[in-house]
C-alpha cells in the first residue's frame, strides 16, 4: 500500500473529520474525500460513516487506529537519518592512517573514549606510507588523519587544528644557555625527519631569506625517533607546539620556540564519501575529532575546530 494512504488514514483515524484531517494533511477535502474512498475499497470497509453533523469510526476503523499510528512511526524511524543507532550496539573496526606521533598523542585517549562509549568497536592505525595511494577510495582506509594532500578529487575532509612548530633539545643542550635566535638555531646540528628521505623544507627556505643555513646530521622517517635521539645526543629535533608534553618531559628534553616565521601545520581528517551518512562512521569522526582537539584532557595550545567540508592540503616534509 502507497504509504501516503496510510498517512491520510491515521489523520482521518485521529480526526474523525475529513475537513480537520484536511488542514492537519495541508491538503484540500477533496483531495482526502478521494483518499478515503480509495482505502474504503482497499479496506473493505467504510471505516467513517455518517453519525449527525459528523462522523464516527467502524470496529475495523477503532481496531486499525493504533495499528497505523505505530506503524508510520516505524516508517519514520526507518527513513530517518542513522535511525536507530546505538554505538553500544556498533561492532566493527576502523582503520586510521596517521603519523606516529599524533597516533603516540591520541591513541590512549581514544581507546578509553571508545571503550566507554562503544566496547565491541576495534581501531586499526596505519603508517602514512600509502598516503599518495587511492587508499580511501579503495575501502584500505576509513579515516586519513594528518597533513592532508594527494587527495582524489571527491574526497572529503574536515579541518581540525593548526598547530605551530616547535625546536627539542634535551634539557642540558648548550642552546639553552642563553637566548635562541636565528643565528645560533642555524649553527646547531639537526635532525630532518621525512618519510622519503628528504633533507630541505620550509626551515631551510626561512633560513635562506635570512643568508644562514643549517646542517642536516640525520634524517630519520618519524619524530618519535627523532625525539629518541635529540634525547641522546646535541642533535635538535622538532614537534607540533602543545602536543605530548608529558612524553617530551619525560624523556628529558625541552622545547622552544623556533626564531623564523614559519606557517603553521593545518590537521584535518578525510575520508571517502561513501562513508559521510553512515552513522557509525560519522559517529567515529567526531570522536576523532574530538581527541585530536582534547589528547589529554585539554585542548592543544593554539587549535582551532572546524566544522565537516572538503579540501586538500598536505605537507611536512624535510621539517
Amino acid at each position: 500500500m502507497d504509504l501516503n494512504l496510510l498517512r491520510v488514514l491515521d489523520a482521518l483515524l485521529q480526526e474523525n473529520s475529513v475537513t480537520r484531517a484536511a488542514e492537519r494533511l495541508g491538503t484540500s477535502p477533496a483531495a482526502v474525500s478521494r483518499t478515503l474512498a480509495r482505502l474504503r475499497r482497499a479496506i473493505g470497509d467504510p471505516l467513517l460513516v455518517r453519525a449527525g453533523q459528523g462522523l464516527v469510526p467502524t470496529p475495523r476503523a477503532l481496531e486499525l487506529r493504533d495499528e497505523v499510528g505505530a506503524l508510520l512511526r516505524s516508517c519514520d524511524n526507518v527513513l530517518r537519518p542513522g535511525a536507530g543507532f546505538d554505538a553500544v550496539h556498533l561492532q566493527r573496526s576502523f582503520t586510521v592512517q596517521a603519523a606516529e606521533l599524533l597516533l603516540v598523542g591520541l591513541a590512549g585517549t581514544l581507546t578509553e573514549r571508545i571503550r566507554a562509549e562503544a566496547p565491541h568497536v576495534d581501531v586499526v592505525f596505519l603508517p602514512e606510507a600509502i598516503e599518495g595511494g587511492p587508499a580511501l577510495r579503495q575501502g584500505l582506509v576509513d579515516v586519513e588523519l594528518g597533513v592532508l594532500g594527494h587527495l582524489d578529487p571527491e574526497i572529503r575532509t574536515r579541518p581540525l587544528t593548526r598547530m605551530s612548530l616547535v625546536g627539542v633539545a634535551r634539557s642540558g643542550h648548550p642552546l639553552f644557555d642563553r637566548r635562541i635566535d636565528a643565528r645560533r638555531f642555524a649553527a646547531a646540528d639537526h635532525i630532518g625527519i621525512s618519510r622519503l628521505g628528504k633533507r630541505l623544507g620550509p626551515i631551510d627556505t626561512a633560513l635562506a631569506e635570512r643568508g644562514l643555513r643549517r646542517r642536516i646530521a640525520i634524517v630519520v622517517p618519524s619524530h618519535t625517533s627523532a625525539m629518541m635521539l635529540a634525547r641522546d645526543s646535541d642533535l635538535v629535533a622538532l614537534s607540533p607546539a602543545g602536543w605530548i608534553p608529558d612524553t617530551i618531559a619525560a624523556l628529558g628534553l625541552r622545547t622552544f620556540p623556533i626564531p623564523l616565521d614559519l606557517p603553521p601545520l593545518d590537521l584535518g581528517m578525510a575520508w571517502h564519501p561513501r562513508n559521510s551518512a553512515d552513522p557509525g562512521h560519522r559517529w567515529f569522526r567526531d570522536r576523532l575529532a574530538e581527541v585530536v582537539l582534547d589528547p589529554s584532557g585539554a585542548v592543544p595550545s593554539g587549535a582551532v575546530l572546524s566544522g565537516e567540508g572538503s579540501g586538500n592540503s598536505r605537507g611536512n616534509e624535510a621539517s
